[in-house]
This record gives C-alpha cells, structure tokens and sequence, in this order.
C-alpha cells in the first residue's frame, strides 16, 4: 500500500480508496458511500453490524457470550485523503504490522466513520467461499442447436461422438465426418453467437481434412470459457438405422463429459431411425442434432 501512495502523486486531499482483491463484488454504490463520508470524517469504512450471536469458547467449550451492539463487520475499499493516509503510514512503528488502513490512520488520532458496507463484499478465504461466489455472479442463459449430416461411403469403422465404431461403413467428410461432434459444436457457437463449424473451420482449407472432430468441439468450448461463460448441459441426437448406438451410448456420454469438462449427468445422447423414410431411412446418410445450454456472465 505505501510504494501505491509513493506511486500515486497528486494533491494532498486526493481521495484514495485501498480494496482488498479477495472481495470481489464491489458496487459503485459502496464506493460512492466511502468517497462522501471523506466530507466528514479522516477516513471511511464499510461495514455491517454482526448479525451472529457471539461466544468466547476455551478448548471447544462455551466460556460466554460477547455483546455484539458496538460490533461490526469490517469490509474494504475503505477511503482516505492520499496526505492523511501517507502520513498515518510515516507514524506507524515498522516493527508492527497493520490490521488495516483504518487501524493505521486511527493509531495517528485520525476519525475514521463507518459507512453501509453491502453483504456481497464477502471475502473469499475459505473453499466453500467459492461456490458462494459463483451463485451470486449474474448470468444469462442461451440455448444454441447445431445440425449436420454425413453420406456413408466404404470403410471399415466410423467417428460418432468422439468414439471410433466398427461398422461396413464409413462417413464421408472433409475431417473424421463425426456428425455427433459437428452437430454439438454447431450448437455451442450458436449459443454464443460465434457463427457456424465452417466459419471456425473452412473445408476449403487443408489443414483440417481428416482432422479429428473432437479438436472442432474443444475449440467451441474454449470460446465460452474466454467469455467467461460455461456449458450446463448437451443433447445430441443421432439419426440411423445402422449402426447400433445403444451399445456405445454410455462411452460416447464419457467422452463428451470429458471434452465439455462437465458432469456425466450434463450429458445426453440419443439414437432414433426415421422408420426407413429419407436418406437417413434409406441408408444414405446420418443426420445429427444437438441442442447445448451455455450459460454467460450478464450484460
């Protein structure tokens, strides 16, 4: 804090605010309260009154109880004049350590006023902090759907939701032609607006013929992660009447789980036949779709 004061210059009554990193959900309304509170006092403070009743305990055992009235909760950013504070610094004794700036500017006879803090300035210190975090970071949810269809062709196996099959045939395309993959990265880029698989990843351009699918949907994946974002919950939806998915229905799961980075439970995968009806019916293609909910940070 005091090589920040060195580095910050200015006039003597600069109003300068020091925040602690591990509380991040400070509003503009906290820092307005701090700066207004400077009229009136040395410095300003943020807190709320202890809502808890409290004990002293000795080896684990209730030893009484502390009047929490006069009590606070201290929280950050708290806000002083850049001459008070600097000053404050220069009288304290090097061989203590400061709780705080407050206790800092108070030792050297300072008033420092308590101000309305806000319960979302939690500090996160402990595991379980973090979870608490996370349900309180607003967020909006989009939905994308992907499609995409392969003809068969000779071959021996075929990609289908990251997995190699056995099969008498295979999928053509311009990369391994898993359409599972294709259709679920279609739905992830169109949850976040990122246009479509051939955007991302032309096949005009050889740098991805016979190129593995699942490097497409961990491309999508990344996207979201940049922006912040991650992905609740896939449903792909193969369209055959051959192969026989059921047996490899709870490998494919699997393996989208693990690109995805997300529960198993996150994941579903079906298979239908079109009753012999179109090409899929007819055996000349499988289709694929999939619908993907993404969830971003707001606004």
């Amino acid at each position: 804090v005091q090589a920040g004061l060195a580095a910050l210059g200015g006039p003597d009554d600069r109003p300068v605010l020091v925040h602690d990193a591990a509380r991040p959900f400070l509003s503009g309304a906290v820092i307005a309260r701090c700066v207004d509170a400077l009229d009136q006092a040395d410095g300003a403070l943020p807190a709320l009154p202890v809502a808890d009743s409290l004990r002293r305990a000795a080896d684990g055992v209730v030893a009484g109880s502390v009047e929490r009235e006069a009590l606070w909760r201290a929280q950050t950013p708290q806000a002083f004049r850049l001459k008070t504070l600097t000053d404050a610094y220069g009288a304290w004794p090097s061989d203590e350590a400061a709780t705080d700036e407050a206790a800092v500017v108070e030792r050297a006879g300072g008033r420092v006023k308590i101000v309305e803090g806000d319960a979302r300035l939690m500090k996160l210190t402990y595991p379980e902090d973090f979870a608490m975090a996370e349900a309180l970071i607003p967020r909006t949810v989009r939905i994308g759907q992907g499609y995409d269809v392969h003809r068969w062709g000779p071959g021996e196996s075929v990609w289908l939701c990251g997995l190699e099959i056995p099969h008498d045939q295979t999928l053509i395309g311009h990369s391994d032609a898993d359409a599972g993959l294709h259709a679920l990265t279609d739905a992830i880029l169109g949850a976040i607006g990122e246009g479509d698989i051939g955007d991302h990843f032309p096949p005009t351009d050889d740098r991805w013929k016979g190129a593995p699918s699942d490097l497409f949907l961990k491309h999508a994946v990344g996207l979201v992660t940049a922006r912040g974002g991650r992905i609740s919950n896939v449903d792909v939806t193969l369209i055959c009447e051959r192969p026989k998915v059921k047996p490899h229905r709870q490998a494919m799961r699997e393996r989208l789980a693990d690109i995805l980075d997300i529960p198993l439970d996150a994941v579903s995968v079906k298979a239908t036949t079109s009753e012999g009806l179109g090409f899929t019916g007819r055996g000349e293609g499988l289709a694929a779709q999939a619908v993907a909910t993404v969830e971003l940070p707001a606004g």
